[in-house]
């Protein structure tokens, strides 16, 4: 893409009202514009990242077996009745009537409309296990909406729901989502720690937050040092999966609103980390809540019926993006990860209208588009300064300088933005660095 032909309105000044990193550079490198509070317009660059976070966790979902379908962002009151969520869920659930007087409301989640879904289709228990998913918009009228994306009233969600004959079946669904979350997490570059949680108005016995360490984390959070640095699963046999889950579960976390102090004191003192922490996804484990009341029921091998045991598994896409940002920026703007960056790298051409750093930068441009690196080439009649700012500023990992001087040479540098580090390469050379360093990038 030409800088010349894209919509980046940056902003030079950061809002008042903009306290956190990632909320001053999503409005500063025209991510997002805010729309009224806790809601936002995804602007062209924050839109890609939002479709490549969203890309991730759909990739991860279908290889933990979940099957992809869509549910409205409106749903009928009657589930919500029939399961006694309608009066309990509080202000937060926005409720509306159509023309005809009929109760409806903005989903905030979907277990009852899925619920009601399974029971309409299934009745056997040869058609289990099953896990279907959605990504999908949600709204939550936040009280106090605010940190941009991360705690908006709109908010885009991917949320997953298992069902199982009995306990132990859906204990290794359970499982199954529990790697696919600490893969999903990696991908993007994340180290996310999965913390025992309280179940909320969700319901069931069983949950666990993931949670990324960052200081402006909303949750204190208590844990073992070593869950911060272990390698991701990758794929993992069936019959694996409990070690995999007991490996992260048996060592000592907590969010503040779980932290047992004596507990945490056992943990010996060079591996006892605190910190503050985003939760980027919950799981849960809710067994018959919603089954039971909406007589969810199969046929099971003995030929009675049976309730369903089920789990519900979200990931916050669109507050990913604050996440990332949060975890991988610095005092000149973002850092975004290879695999969630909005273009591959940023071309800088120093002196346009200069006929030979012209044509090297078309020819950058050229080649790297072919290797599908998607380039941001600015071709703007800019400072270099202005050029430099903007390119840390929207923070693509690379960026490819290019002027007279260094091409009398034969050289043009080679910033990579995480480190600052600069190389001066032959354009061949750099073209070929970029295209290595995506290599085997997901």
């Amino acid at each position: 893409m030409r800088l010349s032909r894209y919509f980046l309105p940056l902003l030079k000044e950061t809002p008042s009202d903009a306290t956190i990193a990632s909320h001053r550079y999503m409005l500063r490198a025209g991510m997002v514009k805010q729309d009224s509070a806790g809601i936002y317009i995804w602007l062209p660059l924050g839109f890609k990242v939002l479709k490549k976070i969203e890309q991730i966790v759909r990739e991860e979902q279908n290889k933990a077996g979940a099957v992809e379908m869509l549910m409205p962002t409106i749903q009928s009151a009657n589930h919500w009745k029939e399961t006694g969520r309608y009066d309990a869920y509080g202000p937060e659930m926005l409720r509306i009537t159509d023309r005809g007087d009929r109760e409806l409301l903005y989903g905030p989640t979907n277990e009852d409309m899925i619920t009601d879904m399974f029971r309409t289709y299934v009745r056997s228990y040869k058609d289990l296990p099953q896990c279907l998913y959605h990504i999908q918009w949600k709204f939550r009228d936040e009280r106090r909406p605010r940190f941009g994306v991360m705690r908006g009233r709109e908010f885009l969600m991917k949320d997953a729901y298992s069902f199982d004959i009995d306990a132990e079946t859906a204990r290794e669904s359970y499982n199954r989502q529990f790697v696919a979350y600490l893969n999903t997490y990696a991908r993007m570059g994340l180290k996310a720690v999965p913390m025992r949680a309280d179940t909320g108005p969700i319901g069931g016995d069983l949950s666990h937050e993931f949670l990324i360490l960052a200081e402006t984390g909303e949750s204190e959070v208590f844990c073992h040092k070593d869950l911060v640095d272990m390698a991701p699963p990758g794929v993992v046999a069936d019959d694996d999966l409990q070690s995999i889950v007991d490996s992260r579960t048996s060592l000592y976390a907590a969010t503040d609103e779980m932290h047992n102090a004596d507990e945490f004191a056992k943990v010996p003192s060079d591996k006892r980390l605190s910190a503050r922490g985003i939760e980027v996804g919950h799981i849960f484990y809710f067994g018959e809540k919603y089954s039971e009341p909406m007589k969810a029921q199969v046929q099971g091998p003995d030929g009675k019926n049976t309730n369903i045991h089920m789990g519900s598994y979200g990931v916050g896409v669109s507050r990913l993006v604050g996440g990332i940002i949060e975890a991988s920026h610095d005092d000149n703007g973002i850092i975004w990860p290879k695999s969630v960056t909005p273009f591959g790298a940023g071309i800088i051409n120093l002196k346009v209208g200069d006929e030979a750093a012209d044509a090297a930068c078309e020819d950058l441009y050229s080649k790297l588009s072919e290797a599908g690196i998607d380039p941001l080439y600015d071709d703007r009649n800019d400072r270099g300064g202005q050029k430099f700012a903007r390119m840390d500023l929207i923070g693509l990992p690379y960026q490819l300088v290019i002027g007279p001087r260094g091409l009398k040479e034969g050289v043009v540098e080679v910033k990579t933005r995480a480190t600052g580090e600069k190389q001066n390469m032959t354009p061949e050379a750099a073209v070929n660095f970029i295209i290595n360093e995506y290599e085997g990038i997901a």
